[in-house]
């Protein structure tokens, strides 16, 4: 077998495991399921061993597979950090730049801001895997993630992009109708919408007289995992959001949702950037989250305490 393919079988390889049947790989790849299956038994063929086992419900490794799957994501990132290094010496950074986020993220931020960065770097195809759910970026092969939220993996290096904060606001229609909170125990007496799985109904806040941290169990009235429906279920005047602030910020700009108990702030959580610690930077990848820094930048920063 060529070298090129058995390069192009390891790929599709370790497309099959990570997402998790011959089928989702086929939709990756675009190719036909017939291709990958033949391409697959090929690669079986060629190591003498069975790598998957299969069945009508899921695929699983074999011992064998276990293995030979670390060999080739350890082969794999090598030879992508080879093709960067070397693309280093080109003056416009270029390549496939895999990135993930929440869908609300993606959406909102990276979306709208694509034409620009194209214009800026005609060269980089995006690839966006957006997701309210905590990625493996090492096993989907991503080369950056964007998160907000505390990082305990020491095995992945990270940037602060944007300061962060949640905040709880609601759409003009609901204040004029229900009133507005002056304290968070007035949240007692409100509409609340809870987000996450399972839902969040503990907000917490800064305490702006001595900066003691105060936890208030709200009353909820709409739960749901998804922080777009939520989001758009506040502005619709269904109740009171605790978002994080850049899920927000153009919103409250706009004067669609109004934020409420400005000076009871949430602790600060800031959105970084994440990307395995055991490859360089690559150009590309320095090259998105400069401009993405500075675009968020052209934000109303939320106000500090």
């Amino acid at each position: 077998m060529p070298a090129i393919e058995r390069i192009s079988d390891l790929d599709m390889f370790l497309h099959i495991v990570s997402g998790g049947s011959l089928s989702a790989a086929a939709r990756e790849l675009n190719l036909s399921l017939a291709v990958i299956s033949t391409r697959l038994a090929r690669l079986e063929e060629a190591l003498g061993v069975r790598l998957l086992n299969r069945s009508t419900r899921r695929l699983s490794l074999t011992e064998e597979g276990a293995e030979f799957y670390q060999r080739a994501q350890k082969l794999m990132s090598d030879l992508q950090d080879t093709e960067e290094a070397l693309g280093q010496h080109s003056q416009e950074p270029r390549g496939k730049l895999r990135i993930t986020c929440t869908s609300g993220f993606g959406r909102r931020h990276i979306a709208p801001r694509l034409p620009r960065f194209h214009a800026l770097y005609p060269q980089i195809v995006i690839e966006l895997l957006a997701t309210d759910s905590i990625v493996d970026i090492v096993k989907e092969r991503v080369d950056l993630a964007i998160r907000q939220a505390t990082l305990p993996d020491s095995s992945l290096k990270l940037r602060t992009i944007a300061p962060n904060r949640r905040v709880v606001c609601a759409a003009p229609a609901y204040l004029q109708q229900h009133g507005t909170p002056a304290t968070p125990d007035e949240l007692r007496a409100h509409r609340c919408i809870a987000i996450g799985n399972p839902p969040l109904s503990l907000w917490n806040f800064i305490d702006p007289r001595d900066g003691s941290e105060l936890q208030v169990e709200v009353p909820v009235c709409f739960r749901t995992n998804d922080g777009e429906i939520a989001h758009n279920a506040a502005l619709a005047g269904t109740g009171l959001v605790w978002k994080s602030w850049l899920d927000v910020a153009e919103d409250l700009q706009q004067g669609a949702l109004i934020e409420v108990l400005p000076e009871w702030h949430s602790p600060w959580v800031p959105v970084q950037v994440v990307y395995p610690s055991n490859r360089q930077q690559p150009a590309k990848v320095r090259a998105f989250i400069d401009f993405l820094i500075e675009e968020l930048a052209s934000l109303d920063q939320p106000r500090k305490p």
